[in-house]
């Protein structure tokens, strides 16, 4: 498969790179800086400058852009609606790194993870800004392939590979031992996983460590 990971030099995006390259797919990065990945391809462009050229022949666009700063947070939702315009019409399915406190808390599907009195306050401006952006620049898209990928609660970057994971919906799910947690390796396998599948068009997904 031919894939395109968008900021590919981030952690997740990184991984899931490499992920996609060991497994013999043609991958190209692209990048704000130079090509910190194992893709053999790369492009050094900002998001915003992407066009609907640069993207066109890829059956897989990864998008795994993140900021975390507050007056960087409106850059999900931006950026996240400028991939979606430029994929437009075609058939290039559209994946999405998401946030597992836009998550909702049970099937009324009334309220996010991220607006219950428990959740870190440290994580809510983020989080909320990353409901926001699935709100507002892909949910209501019919002409946009697409699928929201949500890590598990407690999300490790230097977690071990343990290549074994659990898939659910757009609900927050707790594994056997009561537990949302997962290292970033085990995510990026996941995600690949669901690339090489094509399935789960127009959903929001949920990834946990398996117990």
């Amino acid at each position: 498969m031919k894939i395109a990971v968008v900021a590919a030099n981030g952690k997740a995006g990184k991984l899931i790179t490499n992920e996609a390259v060991s497994r013999g797919h043609d991958v190209t990065a692209f990048v704000r800086h130079e090509n910190r990945t194992s893709a053999r391809h790369a492009v050094q462009k900002d998001i915003l400058s992407l066009t609907a050229d640069d993207l066109a022949g890829f059956d897989a666009v990864v998008d795994a852009f993140g900021a975390w700063t507050p007056e960087d947070l409106h850059l999900h939702t931006d950026t996240l609606g400028h991939l979606a315009d430029i994929l437009a019409g075609t058939n290039v399915h559209l994946y999405v790194v998401g946030g597992a406190g836009g998550l909702f808390t049970d099937a009324s599907r009334t309220t996010h993870v991220y607006e219950t009195p428990d959740f870190p306050e440290i994580y809510r401006p983020l989080s909320s800004a990353q409901a926001k952006s699935f709100d507002v620049a892909l949910s209501p898209r019919k002409d946009v392939v697409w699928t929201y990928v949500c890590p598990a609660g407690e999300f490790l970057p230097d977690g071990p590979r343990s290549g074994k994971y659990e898939l659910y919906g757009d609900v927050f799910t707790v594994n056997a031992k009561g537990e949302s947690v997962m290292s970033y390796a085990d995510y990026a396998i996941g995600m690949v996983d669901l690339i090489e599948d094509g399935g789960h068009k127009g959903e929001r997904v949920s990834l946990n460590g398996a117990a």
